[in-house]
């Protein structure tokens, strides 16, 4: 299954994106296993770019928020027509299109689209951690619900470090991830036992990802600007 994953042209992982996937991703979240699982299914230069990404938004998310924020929005916009592309037999000009309309409307907005990039990484993480501490899936949404409202209200309270926290979360799960995807295409290393290590202790990924994320915050707060600037220049 990995060796088939590498042969997968990167804009595939647009079109394997379903909206009934992501129909149940936000009614139940996703797994630790299914997430290991996508790792394991990884093109090769997805993972190398999910490094390259996390790197960026741990370190210099503070200062090119805007751009970060701008392409996550495209990213998405993207995403969204390759949805409606597949149904219209253009796939591409859709995908164009949208990513270029997201873009186009975050950027005259950015504090709005900072407090809707909060709001989805707080639904992200309020999921994760709901599933983490082996709750009913079935009402996963709620967990999501709690950290969505309270991350996008805090961007709008306490904006600098809401940018930091935001950039910096979002940069550890690149970075946790491709470092994940990268691993499980080394021919000497045994995919199951990496597997079974993180099924037995299921905190081990997400203490990871917060302890890589507090890092990022130190960082962009050790050389970061006032808050002045930061709202000026939103």
């Amino acid at each position: 299954m990995a060796t088939q994953a590498t042969t997968q042209p990167a804009g595939a992982v647009l079109n394997d994106i379903h909206a009934g996937h992501i129909v149940e991703a936000l009614r139940t979240g996703v797994a630790q296993a299914d997430l290991l699982q996508y790792c394991h299914e990884m093109n090769s230069a997805v993972a190398v770019l999910l490094i390259a990404g996390g790197v960026i938004f741990l370190l210099y998310g503070f200062y090119a928020f805007k751009a970060l924020v701008t392409i996550n929005a495209a990213i998405i916009g993207a995403w969204l027509g390759v949805l409606v592309g597949e149904h219209l037999g253009a796939v591409l000009p859709a995908a164009i299109i949208g990513a270029f309309a997201a873009a186009t409307v975050t950027w005259p907005l950015m504090k709005y689209a900072v407090a809707v990039m909060g709001g989805l990484i707080g639904a992200a993480l309020g999921m994760s951690l709901w599933r983490s501490f082996g709750l009913d899936p079935n009402f996963a949404a709620s967990g999501g619900g709690m950290g969505l409202i309270f991350f996008g209200m805090l961007s709008f309270i306490l904006f600098r470090t809401s940018v930091m926290m935001f950039t910096s979360l979002q940069g550890s799960m690149m970075l946790i991830f491709g470092i994940l995807g990268v691993i499980y295409k080394f021919n000497g290393i045994e995919p199951q036992l990496i597997d079974s290590k993180l099924s037995v202790s299921p905190f081990i990924m997400p203490m990871t990802v917060a302890f890589a994320a507090v890092i990022g915050i130190i960082y962009q707060n050790a050389n970061g600007e006032d808050e002045a600037k930061v709202e000026k220049k939103a």
